[in-house]
């Protein structure tokens, strides 16, 4: 074991806080199915709570790379749209988090991981066609985005289902997705500070030395949206995370 920042890590725990810091990178430049990964993966290490406080740092150092790369494709009126109801889903999901015990916490996250991928296999096997466009649709996965990004660092898959139903091009999807979590994860951060006290100045320092692997991953999403066959990577990423989910129940 190793003394980190006031840490206990086993060399297992570091290997996996890397492919963490990967991951996360990959994610937020368009490899979104790698997120869903990371969550499970840092809750066994740190336990449901705890690792939500760890993972926010990760995911704001890891959305300034992708503002950086995707800051020109914004949708400001999608992104203006979702804000106000995902602030309020915030405080909701602060509130449910500060009520219920860790083990509870990471069965809540492993539940709205395996819920969410089904919304994945949904959307694979369904497309988005049919789905509704009005402003009680945007109001409805604002806050329930809201919510489960506070609860579990998880609303990946809220937010595409919404961005990809509006039919935004690739790009244009990265980057107000990229733009939205930037936004709602520095907001996020008082919260954890003084209401769930996850985010300290130990969690923080050991988040800073991830900050390569963060950018390495950044880079690698980059090359794979590129270059990779979208269908077989998705049902791939579907499979993994559902994996990982599952452990989350037995830890």
């Amino acid at each position: 074991m190793l003394e980190i920042f006031s840490y206990s890590l086993s060399y297992n725990d570091l290997t996996l806080l890397v492919l963490v810091a990967i991951f996360i990178g990959m994610s937020k430049t368009g490899v979104h199915g790698m997120g869903m990964i990371a969550v499970p993966l840092l809750a066994l290490i740190f336990g449901g709570r705890n690792s939500s406080g760890v993972m926010l740092i990760i995911l704001t150092i890891a959305d300034i790379f992708a503002i950086i790369y995707y800051r020109k494709h914004l949708n400001k009126h999608h992104l203006f749209r979702l804000l106000p109801w995902a602030f309020l889903g915030v405080l909701v999901g602060t509130y449910i988090g500060g009520k219920i015990d860790d083990n509870q916490f990471r069965y809540i996250m492993g539940t709205i991981v395996i819920v969410s991928l089904g919304i994945m296999i949904w959307m694979e096997k369904s497309g988005t066609e049919f789905l509704p466009k009005g402003l009680w649709f945007a109001i409805l996965l604002g806050i329930l985005g809201g919510i489960t990004t506070m609860v579990g660092n998880l609303a990946g898959s809220v937010m595409a289902l919404y961005l990809l139903t509006m039919r935004l091009p690739k790009n244009e999807y990265i980057g107000t997705s990229a733009w939205f979590f930037m936004i709602i994860n520095w907001i996020k951060i008082p919260f954890h500070v003084f209401a769930w006290q996850t985010v300290t100045f130990e969690s923080v320092a050991l988040d800073l030395m991830l900050i390569p692997f963060v950018g390495l991953g950044a880079l690698i999403g980059i090359k794979l949206v590129k270059m990779i066959p979208d269908q077989k990577y998705r049902w791939l990423i579907i499979l993994m995370t559902f994996v990982a989910a599952i452990a989350m129940f037995f830890k």
